[in-house]
């Protein structure tokens, strides 16, 4: 097998392609002949060593894949070999093969495509337990999404219409406002071009916003958490921005509104039957055409590293995978 190998916590460029012994699972595990990756802002902070997780040098990169089954190991009865599947590792999936806990695979619907499905248990998965279970997002409410062209942004975008919310998306660029247009937002902020507070203001008057969802962090969190209305939930995803924001204590106070940590990683581990009712439910409003994940680039195993440089750069829009 062929894998984006990390020797060392590095910059992405630092990764190597290697040709490593073909695996073999072991019992309850599953191979999986990957057919597309999905690419993740974990992913690149892990191969740096600045990811809450440091996996024990070398590793292969990448947390997410889809593809077909190519072997099961013993006590597996609900895969098969040739099955199509989507499953997140946290690590092993930059390569041709990747071994799996059976666990940790979903079962793909006949002809589902494999690089859209590389793209859904990391985002899609974080954007459905944040508004889900953390943020209690109702049908009614309002959400900020910010970072909301990004790869979890545009997942929050588009469930949060499907969940029935009025959603205000903000993004960097005329281009990444527009893609979040695209995809249900109902007003978009260009956050590089106007004053967050004051465009939140004029939208939302004194009741606020009831959700927002902040991959971002930064500058923009304290103009977001000071948008809130009462009751608000700020729902704390990521540092995509770079500084970790430190947030006057007296805000929730004030607003009776909750800070809310998401770790949809920890969440599937410790609630697999809830995370697995949430996928069942994404896939559902995949095949209804409400969700329409976007794909916009495929880089080769040897382009891994560039796939990874441009997330760090801000410069993908939706998703992008990497095809071994």
């Amino acid at each position: 097998m062929r894998a984006l190998v990390c020797q060392q916590f590095d910059q992405p460029e630092a990764l190597t392609v290697l040709e490593q012994p073909d695996p073999t699972p072991g019992p309850g595990e599953v191979v999986i002949a990957v057919e597309a990756a999905g690419v993740n802002y974990p992913d690149a902070l892990m191969v740096m060593g600045q990811y809450q997780v440091r996996p024990p040098l070398p590793f292969v990169a990448g947390a997410e894949a889809a593809g077909t089954v190519a072997a099961v190991g013993e006590g597996v009865t609900h895969l098969r070999p040739g099955q199509s599947v989507v499953a997140f590792t946290g690590t092993g999936a930059f390569a041709s093969h990747l071994v799996a806990p059976a666990a940790h695979v979903i079962p793909l619907p006949p002809g589902f495509p494999a690089d859209v499905a590389a793209t859904l248990p990391l985002a899609y998965g974080t954007a459905l337990h944040a508004l889900i279970q953390r943020g209690q997002l109702h049908g009614g409410e309002t959400l900020l999404v910010l970072g909301a062209a990004g790869g979890v942004g545009l997942a929050a975008v588009m469930i949060g219409k499907a969940l029935g919310a009025r959603v205000i998306a903000a993004a960097s660029t005329p281009e990444k406002c527009a893609a979040a247009s695209e995809h249900g937002a109902d007003e978009v902020i260009n956050y590089a071009e106007e004053d967050l507070r004051e465009r939140l203001r004029a939208l939302t008057g004194k009741d606020g916003v009831d959700v927002v969802f902040d991959p971002v962090g930064d500058r923009y969190a304290e103009p977001a958490f000071r948008s809130l209305g009462w009751n608000g939930r700020y729902l704390v995803i990521g540092f995509a921005g770079g500084e970790i924001p430190r947030l006057p204590l007296n805000l929730p106070l004030l607003k009776g509104s909750s800070l809310v940590g998401v770790f949809w990683g920890e969440f599937a581990r410790r609630e697999p039957k809830a995370n697995a009712e949430n996928m069942a439910r994404l896939l559902g409003w995949i095949a209804e055409g409400q969700v329409r994940p976007l794909v916009s680039a495929r880089y080769s195993l040897e382009r891994g590293p560039e796939a990874l440089r441009a997330l760090l750069n801000r410069q993908v829009t939706g998703k992008v995978v990497i095809t071994p």
